[in-house]
């Protein structure tokens, strides 16, 4: 099934979207960095619960250093407040938080992130982390009907033997997560420096997926499609810059999972008015609208959907489009996949 296969009726299909019709549409999250949940009120809650002193006197404080200028400064406090995640159940905490929002905003599915070398490179064990988050997941599986598959990442700017010591210290919990990605610094660090590591994955039957062509080149998307054979590309904006990449982006439907609210907050773009994504939609590419680090960001998976109405005028058919997008480009079944789109069919009439 690819996102060419679907087609949505659509009442009123030229409106803009608003928020009740964005919200009805089933949709399902496939770029999402579980530490980028952390929001500051909880990280204060941890903190204390930790014994942990933290370098922001308030919730304020902490909201005021969320300025920043590029993905580094970013991911440098980032990595900074990942350190209040201690236990088991402080990752179940911060799973759980997301959950709740993805429920309140009509997400059916999601296929987290997470990066075990944050914590592992701290002394937590890798069991620690994959076990407080998979017993969020299956309880928001119970209590909203929310499905999910977790995905291990690698740090970019980390060796490959370092993420190979990590997938041999996650194999034993290897029924709890069905892909590995690749995230950090992407500048400096190609994704072919993971070609060995993703080939062993891919023999052990995990799915991949990269980021790429965020801030890095056209040439990382290249190299994640041809060296780690992947089967989405995470972020994947930068394809703009190639006519000729766009075109096999469209032919293999290959699934790109874009981040709107990231891409203007991290200065890939100066104004969502400039963000490309409804044109590339337009191109027949299987684009798809995530929230990536919403805690960091300024809003979850339907704050994103709404600003791509209020500043780019997305209508209603653009917006099932690309939550039909979403639900495609999971790592489903199709039986499943069939099911969510006839809810969608029926969120459009």
């Amino acid at each position: 099934m690819t996102a060419q296969t679907v087609s949505l009726q659509v009442t009123r299909p030229d409106d803009v979207a608003d928020e009740h019709f964005l919200k009805a549409l089933p949709k399902a999250e496939l770029h999402l960095h579980l530490e980028g949940s952390l929001e500051p009120e909880l990280m204060f809650q941890l903190a204390e619960r930790n014994g942990i002193d933290l370098p922001y006197a308030s919730v304020e404080e902490v909201k005021k250093a969320y300025d920043f200028t590029n993905l580094q400064s970013f991911l440098d406090i980032y990595y900074q407040c990942a350190d209040v995640l201690r236990t088991e159940q402080d990752f179940y905490d911060l799973t759980w938080a997301y959950l709740q929002h993805c429920h309140d905003e009509g997400v059916v599915h999601v296929e987290p992130f997470f990066d075990p070398q944050t914590h592992t490179d701290r002394g937590i064990d890798i069991g620690t982390v994959i076990n407080g988050i998979t017993r969020a997941l299956d309880d928001g599986q119970q209590a909203f009907g929310i499905s999910s598959g977790l995905i291990l990442c690698f740090l970019r700017h980390l060796s490959e033997d370092e993420a190979f010591a990590t997938l041999n210290q996650a194999e034993p919990y290897i029924k709890h997560f069905i892909g590995v990605g690749l995230d950090s610094s992407e500048v400096g660090n190609p994704p072919e420096k993971f070609a060995e590591v993703f080939a062993e994955a891919r023999r052990m039957g995990l799915k991949r997926v990269a980021h790429a062509g965020e801030e890095g080149p056209v040439a990382y998307i290249e190299g994640a499609l041809d060296y780690l054979d992947v089967q989405r590309i995470d972020h994947g904006v930068r394809c703009t810059d190639s006519e000729a990449m766009m075109k096999r982006l469209q032919a293999e439907q290959m699934p790109l999972t874009v981040c709107p609210l990231s891409n203007t907050r991290l200065k890939v773009y100066e104004h969502m008015s400039q963000h490309p994504i409804l044109q590339l939609l337009e191109r027949g590419l299987c684009v798809t609208v995530n929230a990536d680090d919403p805690a960091f960001f300024g809003g979850y998976l339907l704050a994103n959907y709404t600003a791509l109405a209020e500043h780019l005028g997305m209508t209603r058919q653009q917006a099932a489009r690309l939550a039909g997008n979403s639900l495609v480009a999971s790592f489903a079944d199709d039986s499943t996949k069939e099911a969510w789109l006839q809810q969608l069919q029926k969120a459009c009439e």
